[in-house]
């Protein structure tokens, strides 16, 4: 899954011409690049997305969101670090096809209109079936 989270701008800098900020999501601090949103200001919040500010936010919306996210369960797995989200990967049941092609089913199938066939049939005595 990969939600737009709301979080806090806590300090605001540069990384070359680019305005990176530190945003707390509810505990999670993490490095978010601010161009896209170039009129938030430390104290604000943003909704941000794959690492991107992309829209400035009131703090009650923030808050209620933050909140029912983590009634569903997946802040923590938004937020995950790289080495947090692959161990969680390693622990799941893993499948001996993990592309999806062991359910495919790869039986034949006849079209509608060839199973229906209109000539009488005749059963294996050589008379017509009833």
């Amino acid at each position: 899954m990969c939600l737009a989270i709301p979080g806090r701008v806590e300090e605001i800098t540069t990384d070359g011409l680019i305005r990176i900020g530190r945003v707390n999501f509810g505990g999670v601090v993490k490095r978010v690049c601010l161009d896209y949103v170039p009129e938030i200001a430390v104290g604000d919040y943003a909704i941000v997305h794959v690492g991107f500010a992309i829209s400035k936010v009131d703090e009650t919306t923030a808050q209620e969101t933050l909140a029912a996210f983590r009634a569903m369960g997946v802040v923590d797995e938004e937020l995950a670090g790289e080495d947090e989200a692959f161990a969680r990967a390693a622990r799941a049941p893993q499948s001996a096809c993990p592309d999806g092609s062991c359910s495919i089913d790869t039986s034949p199938r006849t079209s509608p209109k060839a199973s229906q066939n209109t000539s009488p049939q005749t059963s294996l005595s050589g008379g017509r079936a009833r």
